[in-house]
């Protein structure tokens, strides 16, 4: 099962997906086996806190020291005299996290543990995902052509006008604020064409990066999720579709492989949330999300939905205290068994966004909370039913789902961050909690609400017209 928050109804399929399944083809895999490293310490790096230049960038640099954040030693690099040791101990290092001071390696036979034991920096062995010997992998789609009856006419947002206007989103945009100067990194399954695609190419995208477990010739061959998640945001096309954040720039992430379900993904998400860190993202929009793994009964369990206990809740509730914002959608287990948000969905200090039709009225798909240990979950609402998104073929079309309500939030709070520029991370989470319709009485299915980002905007320029 894919946990990339798509709630696709038969009805509304894009035809692409029917049509193009007999071009799938099997490919043969070489058996892999990969293990988390946890390790003791990173001595032995030539990494010091007051040359962080070494290892962030500038923007990076300049984003801690407008939010008032300090660099400290999770931000130092995993010591390369150790990764040295692991690598002529025989294993393949697929990456790092020095936020958690783990090694991501792979191994053709099942002797990771072995070859550890010798190495007195390494703590703990996890073994995470064993590789299939083949998998079904499909090809590139041609492009379609967006057409005038694609489009509304009578408005230059096109097919995007509904979901902006739900959030107030278009007055934002009036007063000159579209995210220009905002760099948005995505973390998702692929970006399927989304840099052929014509309606697309005024997009800025400034990076991208491949970090999972089975790595890819190009971000742009994968899934098509990624494409539809980044057209709701930087879609600059009048009178057929103009996103959220049409003036932002862009990092395209790829950090999950729709073929497996593994908990080596929580450490690709890792590394793709510490690249966009690294590079200077002001925000993460992650429509991806987990509530099992594959041939594994270790978790997740319900009960670890806390924030804290999973890998990848652990880093997603890091993400502020690095300055960054993480828009992370809830999930689509509302109707199933599960029926809870799920991981990183969890996390503390992040916007979790649930999803509502064009009423405003819940979607029976979108996952509720609260989270185990109390917060309110999801956080907010944003629109997730009917939406307009381009494709990986570049065809207009609508979907619905928790992965679209999330990068439509994402967009705008890039927005808004733009015209209050002086706020860090943890005020903007909560200055749109605090405008969301619900705030005053918050609850498990929508959270504190469906934000009004004028009503943000207003009553914090009131404040500190007040305050001076």
């Amino acid at each position: 099962m894919i946990r990339l928050f798509l709630f696709v109804l038969l009805v509304s399929m894009p035809a692409f997906l029917s049509a193009k399944s007999k071009t799938w083809h099997e490919v043969a895999l070489k058996k892999t086996y990969i293990y988390r490293l946890y390790l003791n310490d990173k001595q032995g790096s030539p990494y010091e806190l007051n040359h962080p230049e070494a290892f962030l960038s500038q923007r990076a640099i300049e984003r801690r020291k407008r939010q008032g954040i300090g660099i400290d030693s999770t931000d130092l690099p995993v010591s390369p005299t150790y990764l040295k040791s692991i690598r002529e101990g025989g294993l393949d290092i697929l990456g790092t996290s020095k936020w958690h001071n783990t090694v991501l390696v792979a191994s053709p036979k099942d002797n990771v543990r072995t070859i550890v034991k010798g190495l007195p920096f390494v703590k703990r062995c996890l073994r995470l995902y064993v590789s299939p010997d083949s998998m079904l992998l499909t090809p590139r789609l041609d492009i379609g052509k967006l057409t005038p009856n694609d489009s509304l006419s009578h408005s230059i947002y096109g097919d995007g006008w509904e979901q902006i206007r739900l959030v107030n989103g278009q007055k934002l945009h009036k007063m000159g604020y579209k995210g220009k100067g905002m760099l948005i990194a995505i973390l998702d399954a692929g970006f399927h064409n989304a840099d052929r695609i014509p309606a697309m190419k005024a997009i800025n995208v400034v990076a991208t990066a491949d970090f999972a477990p089975r790595r890819t010739r190009s971000i742009y061959e994968e899934h098509y999720h990624g494409t539809m998640v980044l057209s709701v945001m930087g879609t600059n096309k009048k009178g057929v579709m103009i996103g959220t954040a049409p003036e932002a720039d862009y990092a395209l992430i790829r950090t999950e492989d729709t073929e497996t379900e593994t908990r080596a993904e929580e450490d690709s998400w890792t590394m793709g949330a510490e690249f966009a860190d690294s590079i200077g993202a002001d925000l993460i929009n992650s429509s991806l999300g987990y509530t099992h793994w594959d041939g594994d009964s270790i978790g997740p369990w319900l009960r670890t939905l806390d924030g804290k206990s999973s890998f990848i809740s652990q880093t997603a509730s890091m993400l502020s205290s690095k300055g960054i914002v993480l828009c992370n959608a809830a999930g689509n287990e509302g109707y199933n068994k599960w029926h809870k948000i799920n991981i990183p969905a969890d996390a503390d200090n992040i916007l979790t966004i649930g999803a509502v039709d064009k009423d405003s009225t819940i979607a029976v798909f979108s996952s509720l909370g609260p989270s185990q240990d109390g917060r309110v979950k999801p956080d907010i609402c944003g629109p997730g039913v009917n939406v307009s998104v381009i494709d990986g073929s570049g065809a207009l079309t609508t979907n619905n789902g928790t992965s679209f309500a999330s990068p439509i939030i994402c967009g705008l709070v890039a927005c808004l961050w733009q015209a209050l520029p002086t706020m860090n991370a943890k005020q903007i989470i909560n200055v749109i909690r605090s405008s969301a319709d619900r705030y005053k009485w918050p609850d498990s299915v929508y959270g504190y609400g469906i934000p009004d980002f004028l009503k943000t905007y207003n009553s914090r320029n009131q404040s500190q017209s007040q305050s001076h």
